[in-house]
Formats: C-alpha cells, sequence, structure tokens
C-alpha cells in the first residue's frame, strides 16, 4: 500500500476552484463537517418551532377536534421536525430536546 504525499489539487469548475465551507444546505437539511447532524437537529427544531407558532389560532380553536389538530400537528410540524433524521446521528441529549418539543407541542394542542 502506498501513501499519497503530493498535495491533491483543487477541485475546479470552468477554471475557478470551488470554495471550502465547514457547512452547507443540501435538499434543505443542513450538512456540516464535524458535527454529525447536531446543527440540522438545531436548524429543524427552529423551523417546526416557526411551522408550530404559524397554526397557534388552530390550536387554540374549540372549532376543531383534537384529533383533528394531531392530524394537522402531524403532517405540518411533525414532518418539518424528522425531514432528513434518517441521516442524523443521535446523541441522548439531541433526542431528550426532540422529545421535550414533542411532548410541549402535545400538551398545547390537547
Amino acid at each position: 500500500m502506498s501513501i499519497n504525499t503530493t498535495p491533491t489539487a483543487p477541485v475546479t469548475v470552468n477554471g475557478e476552484p470551488l470554495e471550502f465551507v465547514q457547512d452547507f444546505t443540501y435538499l434543505g437539511s443542513l450538512i456540516s463537517k464535524d458535527n454529525g447532524g447536531q446543527k440540522d437537529i438545531k436548524a429543524r427544531l427552529g423551523k417546526a418551532r416557526c411551522a408550530f407558532a404559524k397554526l397557534q389560532n388552530i390550536w387554540k380553536s374549540n372549532q376543531y377536534t383534537t384529533k383533528t389538530k394531531i392530524r394537522l400537528y402531524n403532517s405540518n410540524v411533525k414532518s418539518i421536525l424528522l425531514y432528513g433524521s434518517e441521516c442524523w446521528r443521535v446523541v441522548k441529549g439531541d433526542m431528550a430536546k426532540i422529545d421535550a418539543f414533542h411532548n410541549r407541542c402535545l400538551r398545547k394542542i390537547c
């Protein structure tokens, strides 16, 4: 086995070298160089909070049944929260944050 000791040539597009970045968004998920998904989990929690807050009038309304509110929560908030979760490396602290958010939302709905 041999190891390449010469520096690797930079990747270029149309003669322009590509910029090296620490993290970027790909298909709506935050990809980080070394974080394993923790930045994406934080971003997803923030987006889910915003989606939940936008539906605040529905959660407070007596016009809708709890079953309808839960269905709206699952389709509009939970789907945003868990988008891309198959690729996350979840540690206990992150799972606790996700569970706490989920439980807080369900308490406000019911």
